[in-house]
């Protein structure tokens, strides 16, 4: 039996219609689609691909068995959340050793801080197809803002939230632009860092961007209160002649 292929699909930060057609060919054509999603919600890239996926299409959904509930540093995580894709892992190789195409879906681009890198390292490379890359979250944002990021030599530094203030503060001040993500409770510190590097004035807030719900702002002008998931902080550069 000739093995199926797992394809890693990028479906862009929230807008349908950015979508590439890549994605949308191959997604239609998998008898398998694959997603992950947190206990309760529809699951983002799968609500995103909606008007994609083939109706006899098995659909796998891989549930996070935690988010934000335990931290990064507490050894539970890396124990729990390793299990939890060698699991996933496992019913993906089922499938393509059945000889099944399998799309495995991923919010914005599939290897920048997505989770569908951890299945696809899980996976023989004789077993993996195409990677899709798709229109990642911060240039969804930043275009959305209407705000140019970077020109001729420019740094643009990307940088999690979670990262201790003193470091981010550091990684900040050597950088011509930024896009902090991983906001949720970190924001009062990456604000903070901010201000500290000088940069608070050019920091803008982008929530949902590209979504229905979609929120811009400066980030002096947003109060403290834990952003959701989908946001994150733009420092653009092009601070010298254009």
């Amino acid at each position: 039996m000739t093995p199926g292929r797992l394809h890693t699909v990028g479906v862009g930060p929230g807008d349908p219609e950015l979508l590439t057609l890549k994605a949308a060919r191959l997604i239609a054509a998998a008898p398998v689609v694959a997603y992950f999603a947190k206990s309760g919600r529809a699951g983002h890239a799968r609500t995103i691909a909606a008007a994609h996926v083939a109706a006899g299409a098995e659909e796998l959904r891989f549930e996070y068995p935690f988010t934000t509930e335990v931290p990064l540093e507490d050894p539970r995580y890396a124990a729990g959340i390793g299990a939890f894709y060698e699991d996933c892992a496992g019913m993906l190789r089922a499938r393509l050793e059945a000889g099944r195409d399998v799309a495995l879906l991923c919010e914005g681009d599939p290897f920048l801080y997505g989770s569908a890198m951890y299945l696809f390292d899980r996976i023989p490379p004789a077993l993996r197809g195409e990677v899709v890359p798709g229109v990642s979250g911060m240039s969804g944002c930043w275009s959305r803002a209407q705000r140019p990021m970077t020109h001729g030599d420019d740094v643009l530094c990307v940088l999690p939230g979670t990262m201790a203030t003193e470091a981010l503060t550091a990684r900040l001040r050597g950088a011509d632009a930024a896009v902090v993500m991983k906001v949720g409770r970190n924001l009062p510190r990456i604000r903070a860092a901010l201000e500290t590097a000088g940069l608070l004035d050019r920091a803008l807030y982008v929530e949902r961007g590209t979504m229905a719900g979609e929120r811009i702002l400066p980030l002096a002008e947003r109060d403290d209160a834990p952003a959701p998931y989908f946001s994150m902080v733009l420092v653009p550069g092009r601070q010298g002649a254009r």
